[in-house]
């Protein structure tokens, strides 16, 4: 009998169980061999602390429809401290394991691929982030699920704030890359979006919703993200230019284990509402989606998607493609390196798939004038 491991880390998303079910049913179906599947809790946590659970097609025969993760999720870097690796080392020893299956964004699949490149342990890759940035996947499972998230809860503002006649400031997750705000945005036809791969002015969003005003429609509604770059506003800490006229990282921003820095929900949605309010003189109000995009049941497209990556990444384990990852190439689930898509060292710059500029370029026809 060989033994896989499987972990979810990073932020949670709509379809890692779906992930995890289809890895586990196709090990259970393998003819060569028979596997036992051991799931690790809350990431890279569970194989350094030795915190793990059976997996079996009972524990995961209905799991699909389930949001979050049975296994739990923490943002752990394992590569943090010398002791963190030897640790989990230990536990992959103690427990023999044949293989892993690491489920996760671009900070846990840059762990798994330094695990193998390091220590040559035999390790898949999952892609999984709501923001749809990690390279090399056209898509990732969740993000539909956010976006529809999204797009439910700006038609359902709509209402109050027409009855208000109010500008709305929605402010979706994406701080990198702006592809639930763009998506969200575009479905549920905003006045206005915001991403962080196209830097504007405050001006002109007060500029587009004026001219929105005197066509005659009494209210509007703007989607930001976390990460958008909007000149004219003060909030911190996030983005901001600095001497150069570069955009930079504020002094005040606090890093998590990865060297991300950690952005308050709502304070960009907020600053923009503020100064909406100001240069137009209409009642603006703010509100962050925050964890909504994260929670409840997966979409079906997710629910297939990660259904799909599961048992793509259990047949990789099985014809021993280690150190690579699973993506979406079109209509096809393919297996690929690793090497080339994530950063060789934690102080490099990480590699973040943007949203296309073809996209703003063709939403923006909705506001220019």
């Amino acid at each position: 009998m060989k033994k896989v491991g499987l972990l979810t880390g990073g932020g949670d998303a709509p379809g890692l169980n779906a992930v995890i079910r289809g890895a586990v049913t196709r090990l259970h179906h393998d003819k060569s061999t028979e596997w036992k599947c051991i799931g690790f809790v809350d990431g890279w946590a569970g194989l350094r602390d030795d915190h793990k659970v059976d997996l079996s097609m009972e524990s995961v025969g209905e799991i699909i429809y389930e949001g979050g993760t049975i296994l739990g999720t923490s943002r752990t870097n394992l590569y943090k401290t010398p002791e963190n690796i030897q640790r989990a080392l230990a536990v992959w020893k103690r427990h023999e394991l044949d293989a892993l299956i690491a489920i996760g964004g671009d900070d846990t699949l840059e762990i798994a691929y330094y695990l193998w490149r390091d220590h040559k342990l035999n390790v898949v890759g999952v892609p999984k982030t709501i923001d749809n940035d990690v390279s090399g996947t056209d898509f990732t499972f969740g993000f539909w699920s956010s976006v529809e998230q999204a797009t439910q809860a700006i038609d359902d503002l709509r209402s109050t704030t027409m009855s208000h006649h109010r500008i709305m400031v929605v402010e979706c997750m994406g701080r990198h890359a702006g592809w639930i705000g763009a998506y969200s945005g575009m479905a549920s036809a905003a006045d206005y979006i915001a991403v962080p791969e196209k830097p504007v002015d405050i001006q002109e969003i007060c500029d587009v919703l004026k001219r929105v005003r005197a066509s005659g429609k009494s209210h509007s509604i703007v989607v930001v993200t976390e990460g958008s770059k909007i000149s004219g506003i003060e909030v911190a800490p996030r983005v901001v230019k600095d001497g150069t006229g570069r955009w930079t990282l504020s002094a005040e921003a606090q890093y998590d284990s990865f060297k991300n820095v950690i952005l308050q929900p709502g304070q960009v949605g907020e600053a923009v509402a503020a100064e909406l309010q100001k240069r137009t003189g209409f009642e603006a109000r703010a509100i962050a989606l925050g964890h909504l995009q994260r929670g409840g049941s997966p979409a079906a497209y997710d629910r297939i998607l990660g259904t799909r990556y599961g048992v793509s990444a259990a047949e990789a384990v099985v014809q021993s493609k280690f150190g690579h990852m699973v993506r979406l190439n079109g209509l096809e689930v393919e297996v690929i390196p690793m090497k080339g898509l994530i950063r060789e060292t934690q102080d490099e710059k990480k590699k973040y798939k943007l949203l296309p500029a073809s996209f703003m370029d063709m939403a923006s026809i909705f506001w220019t004038k």
